[in-house]
């Protein structure tokens, strides 16, 4: 090691209990919205009444971090749950002990970002394979102002629905529905990102809870999925139309000319250009399950106007994806993948540690990665518990140990065995919200 690794390497050391730290909210911000108090009640009771508790297992689901109390000791405390005994009685010890591919991996050479010279470069780099060196569009979308969305008709608190069209490559076109609060706009922006057909359940309760609480929301569905449905232009002749594709038959629209990652990232960047450009929200947040959570990581990386960002059962680092209890569907979707996309996933290091650093730089930025231990799908066991620290005190040394100028932790949620974000986690996520206003 060089003498600047060592010195790094001490100052990360020194940084890791400050990384720790959350920047909290005024206090009568935790106490309007009454975060978590609810919800995380219902989280904890009937079947996840077992005894070892989450933040004392071992686990990361208390995680340094987040079980730091908000500034000035005066703000809720971040809602804490037990594991579900219950659950965990039905899953071997691959779900609760560290894989043995882990042993002996050195995780502070995986994460490549060791300067604001390295966030500019990668960023950078990932921006040029996207859109093949012409930067991120600056365009609009169109708008429908007040429009019927029956897959919303469940929520309340609603002034009316805006849906925003984003035309793409191929005669592909994505649809965005922009919800705007029946209660006073607290001037936050919530985006949340729906994964690879999963139902609307999770969705409806996370946008729910937003609107709840003041917040502006956009939701996305992933492309050629749920409201995104639609032919796409054979690439080797435009005229003609091709049915709705999944993501693994994208391969021949790859090109040296275009990337098949703008059907997935373009349409948030355009939107966010809308909403600065109409309403102006003080920050941005984003949430996002399963595949809409591999969308929060790589979007919240490349794009500095998203503030806070939750990604849930989203991504793994590839070092641990072949040692997770189900590595089949963990290896991940086409857009997840090196051998899919060599371009863009190109780093030394691991890309996906690289992103969650990204993710976490900068004035009011933030990420809080959350992975469930039991997850019937996906990123599941407890293998990230090796690189929760070091990337949280990666964050930190970057940050200059100020959390306000950065910070990154994990949660991982024991407390069900679904493919889902848990009212649990939602109670965590709209804490870390509350307790870390960026807006005053």
């Amino acid at each position: 090691m060089d003498k600047l690794a060592s010195r790094r390497a001490l100052l990360g050391g020194v940084l890791g209990g400050i990384g720790a730290a959350v920047v909290a909210g005024p206090a009568e911000a935790a106490s309007r919205t009454g975060a978590g108090a609810g919800v995380v009640g219902r989280a904890g009771s009937g079947s996840a009444a077992g005894a070892e508790s989450a933040a004392g297992s071992g686990s990361a689901a208390g995680t340094g971090g987040l079980n730091e109390g908000v500034r000035g000791g005066k703000g809720a405390p971040r809602p804490v749950a037990p594991v579900n005994q219950e659950v965990a009685d039905r899953f071997g010890p691959e779900y609760k002990t560290l894989p043995a591919a882990v042993a002996g991996v050195d995780i502070e050479p995986l994460i490549g970002i060791a300067s604001a010279a390295d966030i500019a470069a990668k960023r950078k780099g990932m921006i040029d394979y996207i859109w093949k060196g012409a930067g991120q569009p600056k365009t609009l979308p169109t708008v429908e102002t007040d429009v019927s969305a029956p897959d919303f008709a469940s929520l309340t608190g609603v002034r009316r629905i805006d849906r925003l069209t984003v035309p793409l490559g191929y005669q592909v076109s994505a649809k965005v529905y922009d919800i705007v609060p029946r209660r006073a706009w607290n001037r936050r922006l919530a985006l949340y990102h729906n994964g690879h057909g999963e139902p609307f359940d999770t969705m409806l309760r996370t946008v729910q809870a937003l609107l709840d609480r003041g917040y502006r929301v956009m939701a996305y569905a992933m492309p050629f999925q749920h409201w995104n449905q639609q032919q796409i232009a054979d690439p080797k002749d435009p005229a003609k139309l091709l049915p709705n594709p999944s993501h693994r038959e994208l391969p021949p629209w790859e090109s040296t000319e275009f990337s098949a990652l703008t059907f997935f990232l373009e349409p948030l960047t355009i939107t966010l250009n809308y909403a600065q450009a109409t309403y102006r929200p003080a920050s941005v947040e984003m949430i996002g399950l399963s595949g809409g959570g591999w969308t929060t990581t790589v979007f919240a990386a490349l794009d500095p106007r998203v503030t806070r960002s939750y990604p849930t059962a989203g991504s793994l680092p590839f070092f641990l994806r072949p040692a997770s209890p189900k590595p089949r569907p963990t290896t991940g979707d086409w857009e997840q993948t090196k051998e899919a996309l060599p371009g863009f996933y190109a780093a030394t290091s691991d890309d996906f540690l690289d992103m969650y650093v990204l993710a976490s730089v900068g004035p009011g930025r933030g990420q809080v990665q959350i992975l469930n231990r039991f997850d019937e799908c996906c990123f599941n066991g407890v293998g990230h518990r090796v690189y929760q620290a070091p990337v949280r005190d990666r964050v930190a040394l970057l940050a200059g140990g100020r959390p306000e100028h950065g910070r990154w932790d994990l949660l991982e949620d024991a407390t069900h065995d679904d493919h889902t974000i848990s009212p649990f986690a939602l109670s965590v996520i709209l804490w870390d919200l509350d307790t870390t206003n960026v807006t005053t």
